[in-house]
This record gives C-alpha cells, sequence and structure tokens, in this order.
C-alpha cells in the first residue's frame, strides 16, 4: 500500500511513522509513505499558495493552480491512485471505510489550511471526503493520520497478531471490554474475576 500526504507541513506526518507498528510496517515493505508540497509546483514568484476569499471575508484559501498541477501529475505517474479530501463537509470516516481503503493499491490524502482548499480543486480529483468528527482542526494533516492509522492496521501483515482484528471495537454492535494487565492485585484494586479465569464468554458479556 503506497501513501501519499499532499500536505504544506510535511514534518507534522512524517514523525508519526518513526515508531512502532507502522515503522515495521515500512520496514517490512508493506506501506510506503510519500509526500507532496504544493509549493513545489506554485507558479508565482513569492512561493505563494494562498489567496483571499472571491466571496471576501476573513481567512485565505488555497487556491486551485498549484493543487491542480500537482494532482495532475500525480494522476498522470499513478493513475489508480484513489485520492481523498479531509473535509469538515464529507461523510463520517468509520471502521468500515478503513476495511475498505484497506484494499487499494494507492491512497491520496489532500491536507487544506487556513479556510480550506478552492472547491473547483475538490470537484476535480476528490474520490472520496471523509470528516473525523464535529470539529475544527488546524489543517486536514491530522485527519489524514488518523484515516491513515485505521486503514494500515487492516492491511494484511501490518499488526502482529491479526486475530487482534476480529475482537476490536466496532467490529460487532459492542464496543471491546475493558483491558487489564498483571498483577491481578494493585494499590487495592483487582481484576475482576472473569479476566482472571479466562472466562471469555462472560468477559465479552462485560463489553462496555
Amino acid at each position: 500500500m503506497q501513501f501519499s500526504y499532499v500536505t504544506l507541513f510535511e514534518g507534522l506526518i512524517a514523525s508519526y511513522f518513526e515508531d512502532s507498528i507502522l515503522k515495521r510496517a515500512i520496514a517490512k515493505g508493506l506501506l510506503e509513505i510519500t509526500f507532496l508540497n504544493p509549493r513545489d509546483y506554485t507558479k508565482n514568484k513569492h512561493g505563494k499558495v494562498d489567496d483571499y476569499q472571491a466571496s471576501g471575508g476573513a481567512g485565505l484559501v488555497l487556491f486551485p493552480q498549484p493543487l491542480l498541477d500537482l494532482l495532475r501529475s500525480l494522476k498522470e505517474k499513478s493513475p489508480h491512485a484513489y485520492i481523498i479530501f479531509p473535509t469538515p463537509a464529507g461523510k463520517l470516516f468509520t471502521q468500515n471505510d478503513a476495511k475498505r481503503l484497506a484494499h487499494k493499491e494507492h491512497l491520496v490524502f489532500v491536507s487544506g489550511r487556513y479556510e480550506g482548499i478552492d472547491e473547483r480543486v475538490i470537484e476535480t480529483f476528490a474520490d472520496e471526503l471523509f470528516c473525523i468528527g464535529d470539529y475544527v482542526l488546524t489543517g486536514g494533516e491530522l485527519p489524514s493520520l488518523v484515516m491513515s492509522d485505521a486503514i494500515s492496521r487492516n492491511i494484511k501483515g501490518v499488526l502482529g497478531n491479526e486475530d487482534s482484528l476480529s475482537i476490536e471495537s466496532f467490529e460487532s454492535p459492542l464496543l471491546e471490554a475493558p483491558c487489564f494487565s498483571k498483577p491481578p492485585l494493585y494499590e487495592d484494586k483487582s481484576v475482576p474475576s472473569e479476566f482472571l479465569k479466562g472466562n471469555h464468554a462472560k468477559i465479552t458479556g462485560l463489553k462496555k
């Protein structure tokens, strides 16, 4: 699986892949990470990628030219690239989306900044629009990472124990049961007896 990130701030995303499960997935060749910066495609001499809103009002918008040229170039090189825009106007991203998108060859996440991305770019290139929740963020980098992490877990070989996928939250109408580690007694608080006995039927019934 290849993940490409269209972003002005590569460092916000790159560091997430420098540790733990996703770092190992890259080392094993299960994931490939690339970055594309709209500033590398802008044609104005100042390297600007944003401009005032056509309708007026506060805040700048990423204007069409750099992003359109970038995405055209990307599609020429990778015709099967599937382009995702994180946006408040998108549908809510779910576990089913993560599982479905894990079967794609190449996912591209386009991160907006400021007041967003010129709608003409989205209309031209978006395969899907996703929102990760009803709140406002500074840019699209965090939603891109959230989706990437959820998708990656569903790629064969990324998790050390793939059986864990079948018991995760959102794989059934109930969420996962609480988790406890050893020792069974700590600071006068004990692990419930059902967990100590390994009674999985009762443990399942403790799901929240």
